[in-house]
């Protein structure tokens, strides 16, 4: 079982450093950055992610796969999207075949075919 409370306290100091200076930690200095900053380091974290896959070491991968979710914590929370809008979106899916949810989405414009 997932402990939520460890999220949910990062949640916690990642909105508060969210309007902190930008020299107090690392995530305020993200924030401050900016989208295209924040995106940058997920973007860098889920390669980093599949690389540690395709390598096939375990501890490897969890690490990198806990640096992902930080980081898309932060763009959450620049977002003021919270761990629990995430798990509400999760429990909506839940028992929902993946092809059938996809299938219910409205198009994303300017997708192709089968993204969405």
């Amino acid at each position: 079982m997932i402990d939520l409370e460890v999220l949910h306290r990062l949640q916690a100091t990642l909105i508060e450093r969210r309007g902190a200076a930008p020299a107090s930690s690392y995530a305020a200095s993200l924030h401050a950055k900016g989208t295209d900053a924040i995106c940058k380091k997920v973007a860098e974290e889920a390669a980093e992610t599949i690389m540690a896959a395709k390598d096939g070491d375990r501890l490897h991968l969890v690490r990198e796969v806990c640096d992902l979710w930080f980081h898309s914590l932060v763009l959450m929370t620049h977002f003021d999207i919270g761990v629990d809008d995430v798990m509400v979106e999760f429990r909506r899916r839940e028992g929902i075949s993946g092809i059938d949810e996809k299938k219910s989405r409205p198009a994303t414009p300017g997708a192709t075919f089968g993204e969405g």
